[in-house]
């Protein structure tokens, strides 16, 4: 059994699990910065310099546990997998989310790979999500779940799985709440049980990661008149009102952005409000696929509620999904979740 180790309470708290449970334990933890974040002190996060310290807080762990520890070096399939991604879709107007990409491509793939690399042998992998896995014998598939723990689940970030990578899964604190994890890895002695939590992918300004020169263009209304001028296409996302630097009666929120005339458009609240769009790169984990429309709750971003939407199929891998009321500030880039329930049903990403 390996365990992805992040240095944090969660990660320790389920690899003190499956040790406790019989598991033979062996722990593991990603080195992905290149050393050139300057994002340190503005918050915790898994990219940054704060990675030298988490890499240190997990080998004490596997000390304190007593199992072997590896420190597995993906710098640079981070950097072409996920930061180069990140800087595109940035480029594209697009708002990415890249913990989606390194779950399904990092952690869950290229991370097991070097591992098996290396000559570890192991028959499951495990991390610190709070999400569910469970095998479901009649439609002999892998399902994921939502952790039991409403305020912490993140199977939102999960729904790039595959049945493969979904069969050696276990997500140990799935049927936890946080403060019942806290409380077992302080009676176990891990003196990460009150450590801060990774708020982010990155702790600084992302424009550090992206790395361009400042590409100045129009911000424009609805009806191609020039408001003002934007600081480059990047630094802005839909529903955006603070830092757009022009005058008007009325409150603006960025509504829409044009990489190919190099704009920002800007509109009324009520401008923000879709009533469909369209996904691409389409997983499917309770189906095998999608032949007909179903009715489903749908996420468009982590923090959002989820909310009633029929889903379209177009291809097999792009979908129409449309809302049963208007939903506001729907982002080119970020993820869209399907739920039944509990049941992840699979997801996409918004189009433009």
């Amino acid at each position: 059994m390996v365990v992805g180790l992040s240095g944090g309470v969660d990660s320790s708290v389920s690899a003190f699990l499956l040790k406790k449970a019989g598991y033979d334990v062996i722990g593991v933890s990603m080195k992905i910065w290149d050393g050139s974040a300057r994002g340190l002190g503005k918050r915790h996060s898994c990219y940054g310099p704060e990675e030298l310290e988490d890499i240190q807080d997990a080998r004490r762990v596997c000390e304190i546990l007593e199992i072997p520890f590896f420190e597995i070096d993906l710098i640079e399939e981070y950097k072409k997998i996920v930061l180069e991604y990140f800087k595109s879709e940035y480029l594209r107007g697009r708002t990415p989310n890249p913990c989606v990409r390194c779950n399904q491509m990092i952690k869950f793939k290229a991370l097991l790979e070097k591992v098996e690399s290396i000559e570890i042998d192991f028959d499951y992998f495990a991390t610190g999500h709070y999400a569910r896995v469970e095998y479901i014998p009649e439609r002999n598939r892998f399902i994921l779940k939502k952790g039991i723990d409403e305020r912490r689940d993140q199977s939102y970030f999960l729904f790039g799985l595959s049945q493969r990578q979904l069969s050696r899964i276990l997500f140990p604190l799935g049927n936890y709440k946080k403060e019942q994890v806290r409380k077992i890895a302080k009676e176990a002695g891990l003196d990460v049980h009150d450590k801060e939590e990774s708020q982010d992918f990155y702790g600084g300004d992302y424009r550090e990661l992206l790395n361009v020169i400042p590409s100045s263009g129009p911000i424009l209304d609805r009806y191609g008149r020039v408001l003002g001028k934007h600081k480059g296409i990047w630094n802005y996302t839909i529903g955006q009102r603070k830092g757009l630097g022009i005058q008007s009666e009325k409150p603006l929120y960025v509504i829409d952005i044009d990489p190919d005339r190099n704009a920002v458009i800007v509109g009324e609240e009520k401008d923000l409000y879709r009533e469909e769009f369209f996904a691409s790169d389409i997983n499917w984990i309770a189906i095998d696929k999608l032949e007909s429309p179903i009715e489903a709750k749908v996420k468009i971003r982590y923090k959002s509620d989820e909310t009633d939407c029929t889903i379209i199929p177009i291809t097999e891998d792009r979908v129409l999904v449309r809302f049963r009321e208007p939903q506001r500030a729907v982002t080119p880039g970020q993820a869209s979740v399907f739920y039944d329930g509990d049941i992840v049903i699979g997801g996409g990403i918004i189009e433009d």
